[in-house]
């Protein structure tokens, strides 16, 4: 079990520290959802590669008839369903296996609350968590890296004492953005600077 005293580690670093295509991908990571660091990055990656694994674990066993994985496979999809890291009610363990890091990311409470509208950028947003200004489901929440299950979403607010609660504070953004993919944002930011370069 270990010492409780000192806490595992909860990601693996880069095999390799000077990879010019990884630092770059970490680099566009960080920019576009706001991270405080690369470590964020890798125990989101960490994260995927554990449930990635264990998707293809109960894969290679249900071909050999294990029962108990059948019902290892349910209570697996039901979790992560449950966690909004899948989308519908039938899936199966190949979407398991189609999951991106974008797909964690996005579940973060950062992003969320970005994505809500209830800041004008990621970084906005991670300050107001830290700040104390979101609550969800009636609970203050200062934690940027929180995962919001898919219940508590619609239960993402400003906490009701905090001056952006007031409709007229002129930090309030009312629109909401849809998550986009890594590359689709490059492409956005790209003919954003093409059309300024023309002007």
């Amino acid at each position: 079990m270990g010492d409780p005293k000192h806490s595992r580690k909860k990601f693996e670093n880069p095999p390799h520290p000077w990879q010019q295509d990884r630092i770059q991908e970490e680099n566009e990571y960080l920019k576009y959802y706001g991270l405080r660091n690369k470590k964020e990055f890798w125990k989101a990656k960490s994260s995927l590669k554990r449930i990635r694994g264990q998707a293809r674990n109960l894969q290679a066993r249900l071909r050999y008839g294990d029962k108990q994985a059948n019902l290892e496979k349910e209570n697996l999809i039901d979790k992560l369903r449950t966690k909004g890291y899948l989308k519908g009610e039938e899936n199966t363990l190949n979407d398991i296996l189609n999951l991106t890091v974008e797909n964690l990311l996005n579940r973060r409470l950062q992003s969320i609350v970005y994505h809500k509208g209830l800041s004008h950028s990621p970084k906005q947003a991670r300050q107001f968590i830290t700040h104390g200004h979101i609550q969800v489901d009636g609970r203050r929440v200062t934690v940027p890296s929180y995962k919001v299950g898919r219940e508590e979403e619609p239960t993402i607010e400003y906490h009701n004492s905090s001056p952006l609660s007031d409709e007229l504070h002129p930090e309030r953004r009312e629109e909401e953005t849809s998550p986009m993919t890594i590359p689709e944002q490059m492409r956005k930011e790209k003919e954003k600077q093409k059309y300024s370069r023309r002007r």
